[in-house]
């Protein structure tokens, strides 16, 4: 019963937070709640779309809706670590005697805007893996904690590729989630004309505190996962990779390497927030199906082959789930005769 009131408590504060972020975003409902599924699953998501789709606004928006610290850096190709992480300088107390002071640099916020992540060198870039990792930031020999909750929100502009740095693989694997931001449809379209062009913006409230996100991060974790659920997020990982046995034709012909335990955690943890949010304590193939995208497409590297004809990513993550769940359904007619 203590469960089930936690559940409903979730359910509320989660519906009610997205809504305050629906004041100001229009449309990418999908987006929201994947976003506001990797703050609660405990990971960090990557958004990636065109300029002028509203990403930048829809993380500042989330970020006036709670009860925590935030912090943007717009990176650019000039930007280096210790501009993120901080630095110690030389201070002078009263007394007259000068010592190192660590200064602390935009990533020690419980909520971090990385805008055009991609514009930054890959040495700059390097000085978000550690945060996003260990939640830490080591200087001069010394860790620093982050604050709890930590949350990165990146974004980066898939068109404009001159003057960017791709993000190394490494790093990819480190966001939950990968995001794409589409076009507004025209009725949002209009909608977002006449949201942003009245006199008055609209007043976003805070609705939860830090202590009540890490409490649901917990809850998140503690929601059970069936043993067949919990194969069938293996069988779609395993997909993915071209060398095993049962991988689909398109996997063995377009993927160099496929996705890593990361993903399974990312399928799975996305699942449980996605169950919670529908008020159910458990996870169904349903869930995983409406993660497998966002968990998975960042984590797939092509080969040239693939590179070679343009081969969409989100098509061999479908073709996947759809292998792993004809195996799945395979192996309980053996278990079931």
């Amino acid at each position: 019963m203590e469960q089930q009131a936690r559940v409903q408590e979730f359910l509320r504060a989660f519906h009610a937070l997205k809504a305050e972020v629906q004041k100001v975003i229009v449309g990418h409902d999908e987006i929201i709640t994947h976003v506001l599924g990797g703050l609660f699953a405990g990971g960090h998501a990557l958004l990636e779309g065109v300029p002028g789709l509203g990403k930048t606004l829809l993380i500042k928006t989330l970020a006036e809706g709670l009860e925590l610290s935030f912090s943007r850096i717009q990176f650019t190709p000039d930007l280096m670590p210790a501009d993120i992480i901080g630095t110690n300088m030389i201070v002078e107390d009263v007394a007259g005697r000068k010592h190192f002071q660590f200064q602390k640099g935009p990533i020690f916020a419980h909520i971090l805007l990385a805008d055009e992540v991609n514009r930054a060198t890959p040495k700059t870039q390097s000085a978000l893996l550690e945060g996003m990792q260990e939640g830490a930031a080591t200087v001069s020999g010394t860790a620093h904690p982050l604050p709890a909750p930590f949350f990165v929100l990146a974004t980066q502009n898939p068109i404009e590729m001159e003057g960017t740095y791709p993000l190394p693989e490494a790093q990819l694997d480190r966001f939950l989630f990968k995001l794409r931001v589409k076009y507004p449809a025209l009725e949002e379209l209009n909608e977002i004309i006449d949201r942003t062009t009245r006199p008055r913006d609209a007043q976003v409230r805070r609705v939860m505190t830090g202590q009540a996100v890490l409490a649901y991060r917990e809850l998140v974790r503690e929601v059970p996962v069936a043993a067949h659920v919990r194969e069938l997020a293996s069988l779609i990982v395993m997909a993915t990779h071209p060398r095993w046995e049962h991988a689909p034709e398109p996997a063995r012909r377009f993927i160099r390497y496929g996705a890593s335990p990361r993903g399974a955690q990312a399928l799975i943890l996305g699942a449980k927030v996605r169950a919670l949010a529908d008020g159910r304590y458990n996870v169904s193939a349903e869930d995983l199906r409406a993660m497998a995208l966002p968990a998975l497409r960042h984590r797939i590297i092509l080969n040239f082959e693939g590179e070679a004809e343009g081969v969409d990513v989100d098509d061999l993550v479908g073709q996947a789930l759809e292998s792993a769940e004809g195996q799945s359904l395979r192996g309980r007619e053996v278990f079931f005769r």
